[in-house]
């Protein structure tokens, strides 16, 4: 099988490494050149891989488009008719990106996966979207199941519901403590700063231009920022105060019969 992977960065890099078992040829493409060479050079590098090369414009059997969110129409309408089999994205946006499959490869198997971890944090979870399946479909997901991730069914809608809270609410939620806290010496921190301190260095260690992508895709910044002025309007009273506190911890997460709220070791 001969796999043509559209973006040559890290996560373009990650698809490869991952469908390589079932794969005979890889090439890479990217608007980058020195980029996709150097994902090539990267392979070559590895023992057993499978022979691998710079995109030379001609079919493969299953087309990946593992480019930024913002450009996925267009990688897949200019690449997606190269797909002789299949055409798959690893964007991490889905609605956009299904339909963008369609309109390109009609008659090919379709697929949209979005690992829910950055590649050196394999195995993970993985969403996929099997919007026309097929052989080469069930080949990259059992490959992806092989490496130990669980891989999941759901639809456009709701993965791109859930991605406005676990990726751009809290991301930008982390952002904001960052530019909020101030620099205090390590014994002072709690069970509950010390995480969030070590979520901000997680998050700013990454691509900016990806968590860019992701908060213009989903609701993110601006729902985070109406929450915390609620916050900060019911410090007016201990009675305001504790409705919001009681909001937050019944919301979109829940608190089940056997939680104990208030008992993190932050208490004074």
């Amino acid at each position: 099988m001969k796999l043509l992977v559209v973006g040559a960065g890290t996560m373009g890099r990650w698809f490869a490494r991952s469908v390589a078992p079932a794969v005979d040829r890889v090439t890479f493409a990217d608007s980058d050149g020195a980029a996709a060479r150097a994902a090539v050079a990267a392979f070559e590098d590895r023992d057993g891989t499978p022979e691998t090369a710079v995109d030379d414009g001609g079919p493969a059997d299953v087309v990946c488009v593992a480019v930024p969110i913002s450009t996925v129409p267009d990688a897949v309408a200019e690449h997606g008719p190269r797909a002789e089999r299949a055409l798959v994205d690893v964007s991490g946006e889905m609605r956009t990106a299904v339909e963008a499959l369609a309109d390109a490869a009609p008659d090919r198997e379709r697929a949209s996966f979005h690992p829910l971890f950055a590649p050196g944090n394999e195995p993970g979870n993985c969403a996929v979207v099997v919007d026309r399946g097929g052989p080469a479909v069930r080949t990259i997901r059992e490959t992806l199941v092989d490496r130990g991730n669980h891989v999941f069914d759901t639809t456009p809608e709701e993965h791109d519901r859930a991605m406005a809270t676990v990726q751009a609410r809290a991301h930008a939620a982390v952002l904001a403590f960052g530019l909020a806290a101030e620099d205090v010496p390590e014994e002072f921190h709690t069970p509950v700063s010390g995480p969030l301190a070590d979520l901000v260095a997680n998050v700013t260690g990454g691509n900016p231009g990806v968590y860019a992508e992701i908060q213009d895709a989903f609701e993110g910044a601006e729902t985070v920022a109406d929450a915390a002025r609620r916050v900060a309007d019911a410090t007016d009273g201990s009675e305001a105060f504790a409705g919001v506190y009681a909001e937050a911890g019944a919301g979109a997460f829940g608190l089940d019969d056997t939680s104990d709220a208030g008992t993190d070791g932050d208490d004074p």
